[in-house]
C-alpha cells in the first residue's frame, strides 16, 4: 500500500471500494464484468450498424454512433480498474494513474451531457421544421456539432482535473471510492478547496444545467408539434422518432438528479449504510446507463433492429 506521512506528498491513493464487504465484493465483481461485456457488445453492435448500413447515414445515427463510442470509453475508463480492485487485495494506484482516470471519466460524462443536448436539436428539426431539416441537418452541421460535444467535455474534464490534482494530499490517502471520482478525491485534500467548489458548480451549470434546460425546450416544443398533428397515428409515428432518446435522457439525468439530490443521513449508523448505497449507486451508474442505451435504441427504433438482423445474415452467410 502507498502511504505517506503528514510532511511527505502523496504519491498514490488507496481506493477502498468494498473493502469491509468481502462477499458483496465477489458478487458484485461476477455482475459489474457481465454488465461491462454486455455495454461492449450491445454499443460494439450499434456502432458497427451505423457504419455499415447506408440508411443509417443520417445525422441522428451519427450522433447515436458517438453515444455508443462514448459509453464504451466511459465504462472503460473506470471498470477494469475497478474489477482489479476487487481482485488484488494490493488496491493501489499511482497519483499519475488516479490523475489519468479522473480526467478520462469526468470527460465522457460531461461530453455525454452536452451531446444529449445535441441529440434533442436533431430531434427537434426534424420534428418541428421537417422540410427544413435536410438544410439544417448537414453534414458540416452535425459534424462540428458532435465534435465540439467531445472537445467541451474534455476541456471541462481538464481544467477540473488540474485543480484537483495541483493539491497538496498530506496524511490520509485512501480514497472511499471505487474509482478516482473527483469529489472522493477533494475530500482528502489538506488545503482549501473553494476554488475547486466554485468552478465545479461553474462547470455543472455550464454542461449539466445548459443542456438540461436546451432539451427540456426542446421537448416542449416538440410535444406541442406532434399534439397539433391531427391523426392518432401521425402523432405516434412522430413520437417514435423521438421517444428512445427522450427514454435515455430521462435514465442519464434521473440517475444523477438521484445520487447527487438525495438527503444525507445525519445518524451514524444511517450515514455509514447511505455510504455504502452511495456506492453502489454510483458503481451501477456507471455501468448501467451504458448497458441500457443500446437496448433502448434498438427496442424502440425499427431501423436499427433491421439493421442488426441484417448485419447478422451477413456475418452468417458471406456473400
Amino acid at each position: 500500500m502507498i502511504k505517506s506521512n503528514q510532511t511527505s506528498p502523496v504519491i498514490g491513493f488507496i481506493l477502498l471500494g468494498l473493502s469491509a464487504h468481502p462477499k458483496l465484493e465477489k458478487i458484485f465483481f461476477v455482475l459489474i464484468l457481465l454488465m461491462y461485456l454486455v455495454v461492449l457488445l450491445g454499443n460494439g453492435v450499434l456502432i458497427l450498424v451505423t457504419i455499415h448500413d447506408s440508411r443509417l447515414h443520417t445525422p441522428m445515427y451519427f450522433f447515436l454512433g458517438n453515444l455508443s463510442f462514448l459509453d464504451i470509453c466511459y465504462t472503460t475508463s473506470s471498470v477494469p480498474l475497478i474489477l482489479n480492485s476487487i481482485l488484488n487485495t494490493r488496491k493501489a494506484i499511482l497519483f499519475s494513474a488516479c490523475a489519468g482516470q479522473m480526467f478520462l471519466s469526468f470527460a465522457m460524462g460531461a461530453t455525454e451531457c452536452v451531446l444529449l443536448g445535441m441529440m434533442a436539436f436533431d430531434r427537434y428539426v426534424a420534428i418541428c421544421n421537417p422540410l427544413r431539416y435536410s438544410t439544417v441537418m448537414r453534414k458540416a452541421a452535425y459534424v462540428p456539432m458532435a465534435a465540439s460535444s467531445w472537445v467541451a467535455g474534455s476541456i471541462t474534464a481538464m481544467v477540473q482535473t488540474l485543480l484537483a490534482m495541483r493539491l497538496p494530499f498530506c496524511g490520509d490517502n485512501v480514497i472511499n471510492h471505487f474509482t478516482c471520482e473527483i469529489l472522493a478525491v477533494l475530500k482528502l485534500a489538506c488545503a482549501d478547496i473553494s476554488i475547486n467548489v466554485i468552478s465545479m458548480g461553474v462547470a455543472n451549470v455550464i454542461i449539466l444545467g445548459v443542456p438540461i434546460l436546451f432539451i427540456t425546450v426542446s421537448y416542449v416544443f416538440i410535444l406541442t408539434t406532434i399534439l397539433r398533428i391531427p391523426s392518432a397515428e401521425g402523432r405516434r409515428k412522430a413520437f417514435s422518432t423521438c421517444s428512445a432518446h427522450l427514454t435515455v435522457v430521462i435514465v442519464f439525468y434521473g440517475t444523477i438528479l438521484f445520487m447527487y439530490g438525495k438527503p444525507k443521513s445525519k445518524d451514524p449508523l444511517g450515514a455509514d449504510k447511505q455510504d455504502l448505497s452511495d456506492k453502489l449507486i454510483s458503481l451501477f451508474y456507471g455501468v448501467l446507463t451504458p448497458m441500457l442505451n443500446p437496448i433502448i435504441y434498438s427496442l424502440r427504433n425499427k431501423d436499427v433492429k433491421a439493421a442488426v438482423r441484417k448485419l447478422g445474415a451477413q456475418k452468417r452467410f458471406p456473400q
